[in-house]
């Protein structure tokens, strides 16, 4: 994977430190920029945040242009995947971001939802007709659902249109399962790392039970990404809760492709990966069944159905909401690779009833206790 000679885990732990320092310097460096530029932010739209200076809006963008970076200088370009990635990526990096050169008003150019739509549906695709995709889900219910079962023939060729709708369903979903996590600051940055976490655990450990050419392949170039990707993550996290810049929905875009393409790419584990994402994916259908239960638009944007806004209207504080979806996402993900499947059924059942019931369950507890 490196064009560089160095025993495989040396290398990972030189791009790691190597990734902290240029992301370190690429955030200096674009902050300034944006500040002459003037790609800042506008406060005075957001009343709720206080009296405070414009910062630097969707600087986001050092995420794409550091893993550039480092890939040019130090993997492997002749290899497919990482181009289809790089290409796949910068494509939607520059749609999110003329989409937040928009919301400041500095773009002449309008993303609309449908075209952002769009391009999830474009990229789900573009993805499984490459290289990268789908051909079989394991799940928690023992059986196993073989994709590559069904296609139907025309001139002579195999078209397998069930694995392509589910790829691309599965990046709807998670392109919108992260985005619906944006509502709270800071909550997005890590459920990703908490991801790219279970992601890391779930590719070592198929790199030493499986050993097969392929799959060291597949596992070295997902352990080589994520080398680069938690630690940029991680500083740009560092910058975030100090203030030092903003960030809005088109970041949830760029997220969402790098999780929903290594979950792929690290084994076809989807099932395993979106354990993470299923605090967001059950909460978004019952946001869906409650907005269509009180006749209103499933799609229209709302501060009252989601988690997180159920629970801030208790009065719970950002930081327990933020805590509570991260403790489940991370224990949900670890139970998903190390137990038994028996034991995921149960625990998936107790986590929809956590995710749907839990305001019903503390307000109860609250009246008991206020004697009510």
């Amino acid at each position: 994977m490196f064009n560089f000679s160095m025993p495989f885990f040396t290398k990972v732990l030189f791009l790691f430190g190597t990734s902290l320092i240029s992301t370190s310097i690429i955030i200096y460096l674009f902050t300034h920029f944006f500040k002459k530029l003037w790609l800042m932010d506008q406060p005075h739209k957001y009343p709720h945040e206080g009296k405070r200076a414009p910062i630097p809006y969707s600087i986001w963008v050092v995420l794409f242009i550091n893993f550039a970076l480092l890939s040019v200088l130090f993997l492997d370009l002749s290899y497919k995947k990482l181009i289809i990635m790089l290409v796949l990526w910068l494509i939607v990096t520059i749609v999110s971001f003329v989409d937040d050169l928009d919301t400041i008003n500095r773009s002449i150019i309008k993303v609309h939802p449908i075209f952002r739509l769009l391009m999830q549906i474009w990229i789900g695709a573009i993805i499984w007709i490459t290289s990268i995709k789908i051909w079989y889900v394991s799940n928690i219910f023992w059986w196993v659902l073989h994709l590559d079962k069904y296609f139907f023939q025309f001139l002579g060729l195999n078209i397998y249109i069930i694995p392509l709708i589910f790829t691309i369903i599965w990046y709807v979903l998670v392109f919108n399962s992260i985005n619906w996590s944006d509502s709270i600051p800071w909550l997005t940055s890590w459920l990703v790392e908490i991801a790219f976490l279970i992601i890391l655990i779930l590719t070592i450990k198929l790199y030493f039970s499986d050993i097969s050419s392929l799959s060291r392949e597949n596992s070295e170039f997902v352990l080589t990404i994520l080398t680069i990707l938690i630690p940029s993550l991680f500083i740009f996290w560092c910058f975030d809760i100090q203030k030092k810049f903003l960030i809005r929905d088109s970041w949830t875009m760029f997220l969402g492709f790098v999780i929903a393409t290594l979950a792929i790419i690290s084994g076809w584990k989807i099932a395993t990966v979106a354990t993470v994402l299923w605090v967001y994916l059950i909460d978004a259908f019952y946001v869906i069944l409650m907005r269509l239960y009180n006749k209103k638009n499933p799609l229209k944007w709302d501060t009252i159905h989601h988690l997180h806004f159920r629970l801030g209207n208790m009065w719970f504080s950002k930081v327990f909401v933020r805590n509570l979806v991260y403790s489940l996402s991370f224990l949900f993900g670890i139970w998903a690779i190390f137990l038994d499947k028996i034991w995921k059924i149960i625990i998936f059942s107790i986590l929809v009833v956590i995710v749907i019931f839990i305001t019903k369950i503390l307000n109860t507890k609250i009246s008991l206790k206020n004697g009510k």
